[in-house]
């Protein structure tokens, strides 16, 4: 393992002193709640590498697209951290305690991050780590946290597990020049209306390769669930490229069509995995706070969405169950803008 880079040190010592505000994640109901785990670590050159996912083709909700691992948690005892480990071991395998790491690994948590909100009206909290690697030794002369600890999947839920350069979600390019030779754009954004607020809508496509993404063993009785006349060439951006994306300062846009959240294709066949969305913001704010340095495109100034959870709970949106059809409208927005603090 290398020695953490002068900027990687810096980045962790950042995360570890920062104190978030106060949460409303603890006034949401159960099933309100969610938790991503920001899993760092370093690469061979000290710098950090953040580990992300590719939701399998047969989930009900975000098939294809690239998380955090994470998920809802399972009782209202369960802290955020705990939900956090606890999706990051069902689903990439990332042991619960110390004891079951491979010999000399440790994962210490450095920080959690204010709470966002969902398209779905889940609080999610996200959560940072920091996995360590041991120093080398006659066991294990070449320690490599990707290949050590990465490749164990649930097929079920994760398709694919791969990792991606953390302080690049401040760039616009690929800071690495020889990723730069691979088909793609590293960054496009938008500003798009999102029920009377600005949203910016990052997205990024971050380079793979056999060394930075592993796929999940199917089953044999394995069948993609999508129409067979999806072609996986038919575009290189998951239906992000169909037309250009608006350049800085471009002005507002009208709000994104569903077709954007689908991915097209075999999202595993693509050169560059998509990161777009909830995810991206996250993966954005954290490299914030981690770099102390504020990104080189437009973005959302504000961390999480603690003012918006308490306004919708106070007009008693977010409640326990979720009723059919409800969704935040316009109207909803406006109302939970207007009630009192």
């Amino acid at each position: 393992m290398a020695a953490l880079s002068p900027a990687s040190k810096r980045a962790l010592t950042n995360l570890r002193a920062f104190a978030p505000p106060p949460t409303n994640y603890f006034k949401c109901p159960l099933k309100r709640r969610a938790a991503v785990l920001i899993l760092l670590f370093a690469d061979r050159g000290g710098d950090l590498r953040v580990v992300l996912t590719i939701r399998s083709a047969g989930l009900k909700n975000y098939a294809g697209q690239a998380a955090l691992p994470g998920g809802k948690a399972d009782t209202l005892q369960e802290s955020p951290w705990q939900t956090a480990r606890r999706e990051a071991f069902e689903e990439i395998g990332l042991p619960l305690t110390e004891d079951k790491l491979p010999p000399g690994y440790t994962v210490e948590h450095l920080a959690e991050l204010p709470t966002n909100l969902a398209m779905t009206e889940l609080g999610v909290r996200p959560c940072v780590a920091y996995l360590k690697a041991p120093l080398p030794s006659a066991r294990n002369p070449n320690p490599d946290a990707a290949r050590d600890l990465l490749p164990k999947l649930d097929a079920k839920e994760v398709a694919a597990v791969f990792t991606a350069p953390f302080h690049n979600f401040l760039r616009e390019k690929d800071e690495d020049p020889a990723q730069r030779e691979v088909e793609g754009e590293w960054y496009k954004g938008s500003w798009h209306s999102w029920h009377e607020s600005a949203w910016r809508m990052h997205n990024f496509s971050v380079p793979v390769t056999s060394s930075t993404s592993f796929l999940a063993k199917r089953p044999d009785s394995y069948t993609d669930p999508r129409p067979s006349s999806a072609n996986p060439a038919s575009t290189a951006q998951s239906g992000a490229s169909k037309k250009p994306a608006p350049t800085k300062k471009s002005g507002m846009q009208p709000p994104l069509p569903r077709s954007f959240y689908r991915v097209s294709g075999d999202a595993l066949a693509q050169p560059r995995y998509r990161v777009f969305g909830m995810t991206a913001r996250i993966l954005v704010d954290a490299a914030r706070v981690a770099y102390g340095e504020e990104p080189e495109f437009e973005h959302n100034s504000h961390f999480g969405d603690e003012e918006m959870i308490e306004r919708l709970i106070k007009i008693g949106r977010l409640s326990e169950e979720k009723k059919e059809g409800e969704i935040l409208t316009r109207e909803v927005i406006k109302q939970a803008k207007d009630a009192r603090m």
